[in-house]
């Protein structure tokens, strides 16, 4: 792990991270070039996003994106009806990327709930609105703008966005996501917390532990390799003016490193 680290840090520093990263694609699409190939084969009706918005938003497996996509659309399901009525509800995916989870909403949920995806990849959008036609998108900009009207979703979700962002724009994203929730509407946020710190190095442990963000900048802000981690205590003054119903945190496994989920209530 700190061989990583300082593999990372380095790219970082000589900002050959996104060359880095566009080279770790085209291995992983090549490790995943027959089990793809199988999933199209068997999935012929399943509309798929290019390859490196897939690769994007999640890693380079068709099935994973698809059928974890669902197993994620009903999760957060699950988390949602526990705190507010999901009949005819508005539902946000903020940082919908290609769809992955909010494609499977209409038939995980129902009820006559509307759907709305956002995200600042305007190819990600473009391939959304074309291929996902029940579904509303939009493309944001970095800058926390969101073209809905006040108190106007029942309940909202963010998977690994934070985790993308300055503190800057913890704050200003925060408060645009608050406005456009209705009142004891619920969202669900994802974050690198404790689990995390395994992937610090001591400098950024130490600044981690005084419960601020760790930030590792040197990149286009939003991108993958944009990376920001949230120590408890930052989270709850990000969430002051909110109540806190859920903080789940869940264990390493092998090479899966969970975020943590806050669902909150205005």
């Amino acid at each position: 792990m700190k061989n990583k680290i300082k593999v990372s840090s380095l790219l970082r520093k000589l900002r050959l991270l996104h060359p880095a990263d566009i080279l770790r694609f085209k291995i992983e699409r090549a490790k995943n070039k027959q089990t793809n190939k199988e999933f199209l084969k068997s999935h012929p009706d399943v509309k798929l996003p290019p390859d490196y918005l897939i690769y994007e938003s999640h890693n380079m497996s068709y099935s994973s994106y698809f059928y974890n996509g669902k197993k994620d659309a009903a999760y957060f399901k699950s988390i949602f009806e526990k705190y507010v009525p999901l009949k005819d509800a508005a539902i946000l995916d903020w940082g919908c990327g290609p769809g992955r989870i909010i494609r499977h909403l209409p038939d995980v949920i129902g009820n006559g709930c509307s759907y709305y995806g956002t995200d600042y990849n305007e190819k990600s959008i473009d391939w959304c609105t074309e291929n996902l036609p029940e579904i509303h998108f939009n493309k944001n900009e970095l800058t926390a703008s969101l073209p809905y009207e006040d108190n106007f979703f029942e309940a909202l979700y963010g998977v690994s966005i934070f985790t993308h962002l300055s503190e800057a724009m913890h704050h200003a994203w925060f408060d645009e996501l608050y406005r456009v929730l209705k009142p004891g509407g619920v969202m669900m946020l994802t974050t690198q917390g404790d689990v995390y710190k395994a992937k610090l190095n001591k400098t950024e442990r130490q600044q981690y532990e005084t419960g601020n963000l760790v930030v590792r900048g040197d990149v286009v802000e939003g991108h993958r390799v944009y990376s920001a981690f949230q120590p408890k205590p930052f989270m709850q003054k990000l969430f002051k003016n909110v109540e806190i119903l859920e903080h789940i945190e869940m264990p390493i496994e092998k090479d899966w490193y969970p975020q943590d989920q806050w669902v909150v209530r205005k």
